[in-house]
């Protein structure tokens, strides 16, 4: 660590000269460990120790994190690139890197002074939650007491972002909407995860009682009135990812893992019908018949235009966030919910990817622990987040090439 002055603290980021390519080549070289440890995630709940450990060696929750404070600063494709590679090893070690690492640009966008007390020594682990409960306006900041469920991977969190709306006096009318950051030690974990699909993340609920947050520790939230706001950290940091769209941003870390999903898939498919006969082992092998050819090829139809039209939206919001810092005209509103509504199709096309390969494999490919079995769990999981409820979205984004306003959140 270096020291520049007593108000403007850097950190050397761990390799300096590390590249977005050897980040994604460490991913992909990771692969075949986490596939290899999937049973065990599922089992404990959360991310094993040695996942966690090869995260932090390869440096893979840098990717996006200022540059000033320890990270590479890389641009949202190569964290994408990382996140479907490690989710095609592991779909919920791939969902608790995607829905941590990335916020780190959030914690980028608070005060100045709130980055340099929380980014610390530049190890940061950040999941979040988008469901709102009330924070009291205090002097100097906000007293919290409450709960957020669905906080991926907060076992191995170092912070957590939370969402409040804020009021002035106890139950009353809400005159604000901010995002909290805090410490671990300022929150604790009740174990309430339980569900189908996505076992392994941890997703469980995060409890505050009486918690101070310093107003340095906060920024503006935005909310369906208003979509548009201005991050007191803007303009700290030089990737253009501090400029970018906020929605769009957090839905392309669980789009980025349904399409390494749909791409593990179609890698077990591949070794399925490679050794199973159709009919018995005096049958010919499934992979010889010109009818799981064709299967083969449309799933992987399904996946490679998800994946490419993913790489695409990381694409176009680095464009729309580049021209928003050099012009200083924010990202519309409108702008980003098209980004969020072909973000919800590439998990659509993952699905269908997902489901081809389930539906072709037989059925002792849906014994329970096989990993096709898992894929179809975990993806069908994903696609009940609420922020994947398409046609809310469809007519939101309808409503706005018409002229009109939207009705609702994304």
């Amino acid at each position: 660590m270096t020291l520049q002055d007593a108000d403007r603290r850097s950190i050397d980021p761990p390799e300096p000269n590390l590249t977005p390519g050897e980040l994604i080549d460490r991913a992909v070289a990771l692969r075949g460990k986490l596939r290899e440890r999937q049973d065990e995630c599922e089992r404990l709940g959360r991310l094993p120790d040695a996942t966690l450990q090869d995260y932090l060696d390869a440096g893979f929750y840098r990717v996006m994190q200022p540059r000033r404070f320890g990270g590479y600063e890389f641009d949202l494709d190569t964290f994408l690139r990382v996140a479907i590679e490690l989710s095609r090893g592991c779909p919920s070690s791939g969902w608790v890197y995607a829905l941590t690492a990335a916020h780190t640009v959030l914690m980028g966008l608070l005060e100045e002074q709130g980055q340099i007390e929380l980014f610390g020594d530049g190890d940061v682990r950040c999941p979040g939650s988008a469901i709102p409960i009330s924070a009291l306006k205090v002097d100097g900041g906000y007293r919290i007491t409450g709960w957020w469920d669905y906080a991926s991977g907060c076992d191995v969190a170092t912070h957590f972002n939370g969402y409040v709306a804020v009021v002035t006096e106890p139950g009353g009318a809400v005159v604000d909407t901010r995002s909290v950051a805090m410490r671990r030690d300022q929150f604790r974990i009740i174990d309430n995860w339980d569900t189908l699909g996505m076992r392994g993340t941890g997703s469980r609920r995060v409890v505050v009682e009486d918690l101070f947050v310093p107003e340095h520790h906060t920024a503006p939230r935005p909310t369906a009135v208003r979509p548009i706001v201005e991050f007191p950290g803007r303009g700290l940091h030089s990737s253009p990812a501090f400029y970018g769209s906020f929605a769009s941003l957090l839905i392309s870390e669980l789009t980025a893992v349904c399409v390494g999903v749909a791409q593990a898939a179609i890698d077990d498919y591949v070794e399925n019908i490679t050794a199973k006969h159709q009919w018995g082992p005096m049958s010919r092998k499934r992979s010889e018949l010109p009818v799981f050819q064709r299967l083969l090829g449309e799933a992987i139809a399904y996946a490679d235009t998800a994946e490419a039209t993913l790489h695409q939206v990381g694409q176009r919001w680095t464009e729309l966030a580049r021209c928003s810092m050099e012009t200083g005209e924010l990202v519309s509103d409108e702008d980003d919910r098209r980004l969020v509504m072909i973000e919800q199709q590439i998990v659509e096309l993952a699905s269908k990817a997902v489901e081809t390969v389930f539906r072709t494999s037989g059925s002792s490919a849906s014994k329970k622990g096989q990993r096709i079995e898992r894929y179809f769990r975990d993806l069908n999981m994903i696609r009940t987040h609420v922020m994947l409820q398409f046609d809310r979205t469809w007519e939101n984004v309808g409503r706005m090439r018409l002229g009109l306003p939207p009705e609702m959140p994304i």
